[in-house]
């Protein structure tokens, strides 16, 4: 059973706000953040998932490919045209992991404006300490809490 979150809401603003940035999703372990955005992609005609936690994922990031690159082998490999970059959603779950990633999301902002890209991940607090450059001013939070008494009924 997946339950109505009150960030919904907040998620399909945040998709009709033409100056939007990457958003970062915020929270406690299995709080639903992982959940909550592979319900909200189903909005976009076409969504890139990435789990941090998987090699071939995180790989991506770890190889200083520039941002180009990144996104033309996502496309290639979800045979998705890169015209169709404003109909995608990019989800980077686990972002964490990669403090490279997480780095990578100013590069997404600045140069790919029209693709909206979500990350999430938990324990993001100690994950910021190791990033070199962090994408200040770059970036929108939101913060999941555990399921709430309105969101249970």
């Amino acid at each position: 059973m997946i339950f109505k979150r009150i960030l919904e809401k907040n998620l399909d603003a945040w998709k009709k706000n033409p100056n939007r940035k990457p958003l970062i999703i915020r929270g406690a372990r299995q709080t639903g953040k992982t959940t909550l955005i592979k319900v909200f992609a189903k909005s976009y005609r076409y969504h890139i998932n990435l789990n941090l936690e998987k090699s071939s994922d995180a790989a991506l990031f770890n190889n200083n490919m520039e941002v180009k690159s990144i996104l033309e082998s996502l496309f290639l490999s979800a045979n998705i045209s890169i015209s169709s970059i404003g109909e995608t959603l990019m989800f980077i779950d686990e972002i964490q992991e990669s403090p490279a990633a997480i780095q990578m999301l100013r590069y997404f902002y600045e140069e790919f404006p029209d693709l909206n890209v979500i990350a999430a991940g938990s324990l993001l607090e100690f994950a910021m300490k190791k990033v070199k450059s962090f994408p200040v001013g770059r970036v929108e939070y939101l913060y999941l809490h555990p399921l709430n008494f309105i969101e249970y009924f």
